[in-house]
């Protein structure tokens, strides 16, 4: 049997239309119709992968991802109608993985499942490592940030973009390394994420220059985790 995938959307046509792609791409396809209906099958079924339609009754895909964020780090693609921002802001916020923009093609779907696998077994392999800097702990096992012996609540997408930089101290990674390390090769999305991302991690970690550690901004080359061993 192959990955077993659930694919949350009341609107039956897109079920009808991504099955028989996702099938033969060897997943085992579990459909909801509602919110509700999307953590229940959650639950029974515990698939590798959840598909989330941002607009379903009940409860909408961005409450079912937080709901589903209290005791799961199972990868989710938000799926949403809109091409704005906030949307997809929300989406990542809520603790998706990733978001697709209706309208999209079969082939963007399977591209973007296959590419969030893979960086799951990627970060399986370094499950067990942690990366400490003074105050600062960042366990990527359990996907968990403590500063100053206080957890700090960041997004799973956050804490992965504070780990690569965490883990080559004063290197420059460029956004491309990210987008590509975190996002993976087949992201479609605005490459600005990246620049989002670090805009929120420097707030939620209060970064003013007090700590032996910063993120720094390289102008036209990247990001770096800079710290001072002094």
């Amino acid at each position: 049997m192959g990955k077993s995938l659930l694919v949350a959307d009341d609107n039956e046509e897109i079920i009808k239309f991504l099955n028989p792609y996702l099938i033969k791409e060897g997943f085992e396809v579990i459909t909801a119709h509602d919110g509700n209906e999307a953590l229940v099958k959650n639950m029974e079924y515990k698939p590798q992968l959840i598909l989330l339609d941002i607009m379903m009754p009940y409860k909408n895909g961005l409450e079912v991802c937080k709901e589903i964020r209290k005791t799961s780090n199972v990868p989710i693609i938000m799926i949403t109608a809109r091409s704005d921002d906030a949307d997809k802001i929300m989406a990542l916020d809520t603790g998706a993985d990733d978001y697709i923009v209706k309208p999209f093609s079969p082939g963007e779907v399977v591209a973007r499942v296959k590419a969030v696998l893979r960086r799951i077994v990627t970060s399986e392999v370094q499950k067990l490592n942690k990366i400490k800097y003074n105050c600062l702990e960042i366990d990527i096992g359990n996907y968990s940030v403590n500063l100053e012996n206080n957890n700090v609540n960041l997004t799973k997408k956050e804490i992965e973009v504070l780990w690569m930089l965490a883990n080559s101290p004063n290197k420059i990674v460029s956004r491309d390394e990210l987008l590509d390390n975190i996002w993976g090769t087949e992201y479609f999305g605005d490459p600005r994420t990246v620049d989002t991302h670090i805009k929120r991690l420097r707030a939620k970690l209060k970064l003013q220059g007090q700590y032996n550690f910063d993120i720094k901004t390289v102008w036209a080359l990247g990001y770096k985790f800079e710290v001072n061993y002094d």
